[in-house]
C-alpha cells in the first residue's frame, strides 16, 4: 500500500466529523468563551442569593455541590480531549518541519512515540550539540544532529587552526 493510500485509509475509517466530536466541539468552544464564563458566574450567584431562601439547608448546599462536581468531572474529558488534539496538530506542524528543512534529523519525525529512555538518549544529543554550536564562530550556523557531528569531528581531525 502506498503512503497516499495509507493516508486515505486512514483518514476514511477514521470518523472524524462524529456527532459526538461534534458535540464535544461545540461544548469545549462555548464553555471557553465569555457568554460561558458569564452563565457560570450566574449560576453561583443565583445560588448564593437563594441562599436565605431555602435557610442555607443542606440540599442547597449538596445541589451546588452536586453540580459542580458533575461539571468537573466532564469537563476533565473536555479539556483532555481538547490538548490531545492541539497536541496531535502541534507533532504534525513539527513533522512536517522536520520533513521538509533540508538537513534536518528525520529521527525527530514522531519523537513523541519513543520511550522515555529515548528521548534522554535524543535529549542528550541536543544537549552535545548545543555545546558545539556555542563554540562555533558562525552564530547563524545550524545544524542536524548528523551534521554537527561530521562537522565537529572533521574540525578535530584537521587540528587547531592558525
Amino acid at each position: 500500500m502506498s503512503t497516499e493510500q495509507q493516508i486515505a485509509h486512514d483518514t476514511s475509517t477514521y470518523n472524524g466529523g462524529g456527532g459526538l466530536e461534534r458535540t464535544a466541539a461545540a461544548i469545549t468552544h462555548w464553555t471557553g468563551s465569555g457568554a460561558g464564563f458569564g452563565i457560570a458566574v450566574a449560576i453561583i450567584l443565583i445560588w448564593g442569593i437563594t441562599g436565605p431562601l431555602f435557610n442555607w439547608s443542606n440540599t442547597w448546599q449538596l445541589v451546588i455541590n452536586t453540580g459542580t462536581t458533575i461539571v468537573t468531572f466532564l469537563m476533565v474529558f473536555l479539556i483532555q480531549r481538547s490538548q490531545n488534539k492541539d497536541g496531535m496538530a502541534i507533532q504534525l506542524k513539527l513533522n512536517e518541519l522536520v520533513a521538509a528543512v533540508e538537513g534536518a534529523s528525520n529521527r525527530l519525525i514522531d519523537v513523541e512515540d519513543l520511550s522515555e529512555r529515548e528521548l534522554q538518549i535524543l535529549h542528550s544529543h541536543f544537549r552535545r550539540l548545543a555545546e558545539m554550536a556555542r563554540t562555533e564562530a558562525d552564530v547563524l550556523a545550524s545544524h542536524s544532529i548528523d551534521e554537527a557531528m561530521a562537522r565537529h569531528d572533521a574540525k578535530n581531525r584537521r587540528g587547531p587552526r592558525r
